[in-house]
């Protein structure tokens, strides 16, 4: 197997967790007010459930204590302020995400916290055990969040006496 320096292994992941950031909140801002359905809503926790397979190796394995908690932070925490920032809104026959103006400062906090987290993590676990932990967390952020707007899409949706706005 490869290794890697310490160093080169965190600025590598702090550089792709950027990547990956600002590629989200590109997308995100480019999904307002496209139609969604119960696809669109429930595939992404589907896809991303597939990086659980990088707990097949070793390196990346973490205690459950640790796994739990990230878990249940991501679960309590970080996919609160996702879940009050997202409401949907009927567009004619359509429903919609309603476009949030601090949805972007909510990706960029939880983005800010997270690089904080992730530098205190790294002391008492190994860098590869620190992206476990941090899958987990976004994996506990994500399911919630989408279960919610799953919640939330239904209610709309079996709410049929309610008149089309807009």
């Amino acid at each position: 197997m490869l290794q890697f320096s310490p160093s080169f292994l965190q600025i590598g992941s702090t550089v792709g967790l950027l990547v990956i950031a600002i590629t989200a909140i590109l997308v995100r801002s480019r999904t307002n007010h496209r139609p969604v359905n119960a696809k669109k809503i429930l595939i992404p926790p589907m896809g991303m459930s597939t990086g659980f397979f990088m707990f097949v190796v070793a390196d990346f394995r973490v205690s459950w204590i640790w796994a739990l908690g990230a878990f249940l932070a991501g679960w309590f925490i970080f996919s609160y302020p996702l879940i009050r920032g997202t409401k949907f809104e009927r567009s004619g026959t359509d429903i919609v995400v309603q476009r949030s103006k601090s949805f972007l400062f909510i990706l960029i906090g939880l983005l800010m916290i997270r690089l904080l987290l992730h530098r205190f993590i790294e002391q008492y676990i190994s860098i590869p055990q620190t992206a476990g932990v941090f899958f987990i967390l976004a994996f506990g952020t994500l399911l919630h969040w989408r279960i919610s707007m799953y919640r939330q899409y239904r209610k709309m949706t079996s709410d049929s006496a309610i008149p089309l706005s807009k």
